[in-house]
C-alpha cells in the first residue's frame, strides 16, 4: 500500500491524459503548422485549425471535468458543515475544495480561519493538522 496521502502526496496525474491524450494532440498540432511549412497545400493548411481544435477539445474535456467535480465537492462539504454546524458562507469553491481534506475536529476553526484571512486553496492545505484524505478526485 502506498503512504497515506497528505499535502506533499495529494496531487494526482492521470497517466492517459497527461501523458498520451494532451502529448500526442499537441504533437500533432506542431506537426500540422510544420507541415504546412513545408507544403502550403489547401488540404495541409486545414489539418492546422483541426489539430488545434483537438488539441483545445483536449483540455477543455479535462477542465469541464474538474469544474463538475468541484461542484459536487462544494455540495458534499456544504452538508458535512450543515452536520457539524460550521457556516459555510461566504467561503469560495477553492476554499470548499482545499477544506474537504481537514478532519471533522479542525474543520470549524479552519473554516473560520479561511473566511477571516481570506486563506487560497494551497494555504488552507498547508494548515491542516489532521490530513482527511480524498481518493476519489480524479
Amino acid at each position: 500500500m502506498s503512504a497515506p496521502q497528505n499535502y506533499q502526496n495529494h496531487g494526482r496525474v492521470d497517466p492517459k491524459f497527461h501523458f498520451f491524450t494532451i502529448p500526442l494532440a499537441l504533437f500533432c498540432f506542431i506537426a500540422s503548422i510544420f507541415h504546412v511549412w513545408k507544403q502550403p497545400t489547401p488540404p495541409n493548411i486545414l489539418l492546422v485549425p483541426v489539430t488545434f481544435v483537438l488539441f483545445m477539445t483536449a483540455g477543455i474535456a479535462r477542465m469541464y471535468a474538474l469544474q463538475v467535480q468541484d461542484r459536487l465537492i462544494r455540495l458534499e462539504e456544504s452538508l458535512r458543515m450543515e452536520r457539524l454546524g460550521v457556516s459555510s458562507a461566504g467561503l469560495t469553491i477553492r476554499q470548499f475544495v482545499a477544506l474537504r481534506f481537514a478532519s471533522d475536529a479542525e474543520l470549524p476553526a479552519l473554516t473560520e480561519r479561511a473566511r477571516a484571512e481570506k486563506l487560497s486553496g494551497k494555504q488552507i492545505k498547508q494548515a491542516i493538522v489532521n490530513w482527511r484524505a480524498d481518493y476519489e478526485r480524479v
